[in-house]
């Protein structure tokens, strides 16, 4: 009987432990969690099921956010495409150019739009001005719309007030054909 006691107390301690590195694990896991989250979610609230509740509903309002901010990238990108399409075409088949910039949160979205596909687009000419003027080119989308190239650039800069939009506006006016 003692054999079987001993095994049984053995037993014991073995689920035990492996009961408290789990325990040990979700706390890890836990306090990772909640220092991805900002304050907003977390304030306040003291247990863990809140804070996965919170994690929960910053992911949907993310999820809100991009389908929302993507409503607007088209809307920008349909109505830049009527104003070029509105312009008219000249005799060689080519719509001028347009530049327009926005502010967004932390930064400025940069929409051009070029009809001519004799010339290049100077793309590398146009991020190289961008950067010179101290943004930081987030990504670059291309898309082609009733033969009309439009380019969305989202940029990132630390103070969007240091930025000289109109300056901006005509140095790529400049740049592109």
């Amino acid at each position: 009987m003692d054999g079987s006691t001993n095994d049984s107390q053995k037993k014991k301690m073995t689920h035990r432990d492996i009961e408290k590195l789990r325990r040990q694990e979700m706390s890890v896991l836990h306090a990772s969690l909640r220092s991805l989250l900002p304050l907003e979610y977390i304030k306040g609230k003291r247990s863990m099921s809140d804070h996965m509740n919170e994690a929960v509903n910053y992911v949907k309002d993310l999820k809100n956010k991009i389908n929302e901010l993507s409503s607007r990238r088209d809307e920008l990108q349909k109505e830049l495409a009527s104003r070029v399409s509105d312009s008219g075409s000249s005799s060689n088949n080519c719509t001028p150019s347009r530049v327009v910039i926005h502010s967004c949160l932390g930064g400025l979205v940069v929409m051009i739009s070029s009809g001519c596909r004799e010339q290049g687009f100077p793309v590398s000419r146009v991020l190289e001005v961008l950067i010179e003027q101290g943004l930081d080119v987030v990504n670059c989308v291309s898309t082609k719309v009733n033969q009309v190239l439009l380019f969305t650039i989202h940029t990132e800069v630390s103070d969007t007030t240091c930025i000289d939009l109109p300056g901006l506006q005509q140095k790529l006016t400049e740049v592109i054909p």
